[in-house]
């Protein structure tokens, strides 16, 4: 263990490491959507039928989210940088087997196995992130960097992916991984510190199948919701079994001795308020990218790279609003303020998107793109910071697995909700308004659209009244601060102002 007069590589080349951690969560994040829009290519050249074509996705959301509190704990045991450079090397491996696929099996078999080493770093990078940096104001900055990319990663995939299809091929989707992990792989070899403390390797074996079984049914049941309808036996049955299982796990993680995901971690309130923020974000931002990318394609004719590029103002605003947030408000205003405002805002561009018609040109959709950006440039910084407020390093995996498991959570729910919305209200609208001519189907494709940014704006305005009422002041947060009794350094919790 180092010594506090010594200090860590990680110390001395932080934001070296910083760009390092982003470029690993950057790598994870862009590939929940990089994939979609070479679906069509993959296809073609594969063979697989409409109906199968959700496994490409789902495939990767299942493995991932259903492994991420064991991913937490693996790195919180086996150490950051182990678990980090692990996760890395899994996802090249796993991606280059994907970008050679010859069968549909095998493709979707590659896809499942890169959400495991996904589940693996996620946490392993946030986890080294929240123990690298201690000093308050830095400490904003970095999450400033971490959220930004965590909230434009998807757009960023889209970018992307219709670079790649477009110019090349989409195997390259799945190829370009190689090329960042080998890249974040060499960085974190010689930045990382080998010197972390030894923690508990026991693992709590039931609450390991207790919460992967039940986050797995979560996330099954509703990637089922839209291609079965929520009627279906598959779907309500997997979230029943999900209810039963995860009300299981938080029972068991009451009295295990070795608990998978400390209870304390989720009931503080601050922290609870975060994760909720990231959940109901991710929900919003999965949903803005799906139904947008569609009106885009279908409505407004454009091509995968332009479809991409179209989404940059949203990055730029992200990138822009996660500093100013992070350097000059959250400081000064706190989360209570910031992250509640930045739900508001994103209500507001969701509403503004309602507005859209089949006559509608790019700069209507531009502008809500710019409120989306300012809006999650607000929630992810903020929130990726207070959700890891006050750990110890020992739990630091946990509290980052379950930021991870937030959005991931938040993604498939948004994605199941709205989609399943937007398929009734496309089908009632067609159906009142027979026969269904082209001009029809387009306008009842435009109508869906509206009705599931409705359901999104409504989502966002929850989020901003449950956040403004659980994050605490920040007089009550400093106050908490200090009266934190003095332990060891390796359990002493980061704080943030």
């Amino acid at each position: 263990m180092s010594t506090p007069t010594q200090a860590p590589p990680e110390s001395r080349h932080r934001w070296l490491v910083l760009a390092t951690v982003a470029l690993a969560q950057l790598m994870v994040v862009l590939d929940a959507t990089i994939v979609n829009i070479a679906l069509p290519s993959a296809q073609a050249e594969l063979g697989f039928s409409d109906n199968d074509r959700q496994w490409v996705v789902t495939a990767y959301a299942l493995a991932f989210g259903s492994l991420l509190l064991l991913g937490g704990r693996l790195a919180d045991m086996f150490g950051r940088r182990r678990m980090f450079l692990i996760g890395l090397v899994g996802f090249a491996a796993a991606s280059a087997l994907g970008g050679a696929a010859q069968t549909f099996e095998l493709l979707v078999g590659a896809r499942a196995l890169q959400g495991v080493f996904a589940a693996v770093l996620a946490p392993a990078a946030l986890s080294v992130l929240t123990t690298t940096f201690t000093v308050p104001k830095e400490r904003a900055r970095a999450f400033g960097v971490f959220g930004a990319i965590a909230g434009m990663g998807g757009a960023i995939g889209l970018l992307l992916g219709g670079y790649l299809t477009e110019n090349f091929d989409w195997r390259w989707n799945l190829y370009v991984n190689v090329v960042i992990a080998v890249v974040a792989f060499a960085a974190g070899t010689m930045l990382l510190s080998r010197t972390e403390a030894k923690h508990d390797t026991r693992i709590d074996v039931p609450g390991v199948l207790l919460a992967s079984t039940g986050l797995f049914a979560l996330v099954f049941g509703f990637s089922q919701a839209e291609p079965q309808g929520w009627g279906a036996p598959v779907v309500w049955g997997s979230l029943a079994l999900s209810v039963v299982l995860l009300v299981g796990f938080v029972l068991r993680q009451r009295t295990a001795e070795h608990p998978l995901l400390p209870l304390s971690i989720v009931q503080d309130r601050d922290r609870g308020a975060g994760f909720l923020a990231i959940l109901v974000a991710g929900s919003g931002m999965f949903g803005v990218f799906l139904f947008l990318t569609y009106y885009l394609q279908l409505t407004l004719g454009y091509g995968p790279m332009q479809t991409g590029t179209a989404f940059l103002p949203m990055v730029l605003f992200i990138v822009i609003t996660a500093q100013v947030q992070t350097n000059l408000l959250v400081p000064r205003f706190g989360p209570k303020v910031v992250v509640p405002l930045g739900m508001a805002v994103g209500a507001a561009a969701m509403l503004w998107f309602t507005t859209l018609d089949i006559g509608s040109g790019y700069p209507a959709v531009l502008v809500g793109l710019i409120g989306m950006g300012i809006a999650m440039g607000s929630i992810m910084p903020a929130s990726f910071q207070i959700a890891t407020l006050g750990i110890a390093p020992r739990q630091a995996g946990a509290a980052s697995a379950m930021v991870s498991t937030s959005q991931q959570v938040g993604g498939a729910i948004g994605t199941a909700v709205l989609n399943t919305l937007a398929a009734t209200a496309a089908t009632a609208y067609v159906a009142d308004h027979a026969p269904a001519t082209p001009e029809v189907l387009a306008a009842g494709a435009v109508h869906s659209f509206s009705v599931a940014y409705t359901w999104s704006a409504g989502i966002f305005l929850l989020g901003a009244l449950l956040t403004a009422s659980l994050f605490r002041t920040r007089r009550d947060r400093e106050a908490r601060a200090a009266a934190v009794v003095p332990v060891t350094p390796d359990e002493a919790p980061v704080l943030v102002h």
